[in-house]
């Protein structure tokens, strides 16, 4: 079967590799984590995204690894959201699969990969990221920026982290104005800031796709810092919005107890627009695998 239709079907067979993105780690050497080449992981097409198959310390494995090398990298963590908004707009679509590092966010591309029979190893959300990154940086010295939330988030989310790190390094915490990047004048601002500070490590919670297109534009002034697009996840840090129970968390519930407590902002995203996007996905998956369900026949016994 040609590449092409296997990408349009959103399924590539075990054992097989989607080429590398376009950018930084198409062309530079691999990566060494002590002393030995972590190689390109195996990708996944789901949701129209390409997924790296890694898990959460794999993840961080090469990140630590790309930071003592000198190497940055830009890290986006899809979820069903972000995938219907990239699935609409190829723009968006290049901005995601053009990151150095794809994980997803998402229970449900999880449980599409292995209706695809590619399974992934495990959801891997910048919620978690925040703290399991935080830990190498404080070890090695290496600063941290915290940039996104409403005011006062950054600098409460800065402060639980260094309780639980005492060691940690945060060179800078800010929460723009929400319309900030809707002038030249205010991007430049908030530019020149995450620049001049030299952190290695930036996470940045604006929200897709904007913290996204601010990344993009960071990675080429700062190529030796990684990049974390998470989202919620310095409100999580700061405790400002309570994050689900771990339980929900490994049973893909995130998603029904964010929507009890904010139901005025996340109803009609995960209800209306989220929800049908994400049963098309997993049936697209399962019939994608098993193209005889999808027969008069079998359709009659449903």
């Amino acid at each position: 079967m040609r590449e092409s239709n296997r990408r349009r079907q959103g399924g590539i067979p075990p054992g097989e590799a989607l080429p590398l993105r376009k950018g930084s780690r198409a062309k530079e050497a691999p990566v060494r984590d002590g002393g030995h080449e972590l190689r390109a992981p195996r990708r996944v097409l789901v949701g129209g995204v390409t997924v790296d198959a890694l898990s959460e310390a794999q993840v961080v494995a090469r990140v630590v690894a790309g930071l003592a090398a000198g190497r940055g990298g830009r890290i986006v963590t899809p979820n069903v959201d972000i995938c219907r908004a990239a699935a609409a707009d190829p723009a968006l679509r290049e901005l995601v699969n053009t990151a150095d590092l794809v994980v997803a966010d998402g229970m449900p591309l999880v449980w599409a990969s292995r209706l695809l029979g590619v399974p992934l190893p495990e959801r891997v959300t910048g919620a978690d990221l925040i703290w399991s990154l935080s830990g190498p940086a404080a070890e090695r010295g290496w600063p941290v920026y915290l940039l996104g939330g409403p005011p006062g988030v950054a600098v409460s989310a800065a402060r639980a982290l260094v309780r639980r790190l005492p060691a940690l390094r945060v060179c800078g915490v800010e929460s723009p104005p929400y319309a900030f990047d809707r002038t030249a004048a205010g991007t430049a601002r908030v530019l020149r800031r995450v620049v001049a500070a030299r952190p290695r490590i930036v996470f940045v919670g604006l929200g897709f796709p904007r913290q996204d297109r601010l990344v993009a534009v960071l990675r080429e002034r700062l190529p030796d810092a990684w990049f974390v697009g998470c989202g919620a996840a310095l409100a999580f840090a700061a405790g400002t919005v309570p994050r689900a129970p771990r339980w929900m968390r490994r049973a893909g519930l995130e998603w029904a107890f964010r929507l009890v407590t904010e139901p005025g902002r996340l109803a009609r995203r995960y209800l209306v627009d989220d929800l049908p996007f994400a049963a098309r996905l997993l049936a697209t998956s399962l019939l994608t695998r098993h193209p005889a369900l999808s027969s008069p026949r079998v359709k009659g016994r449903w």
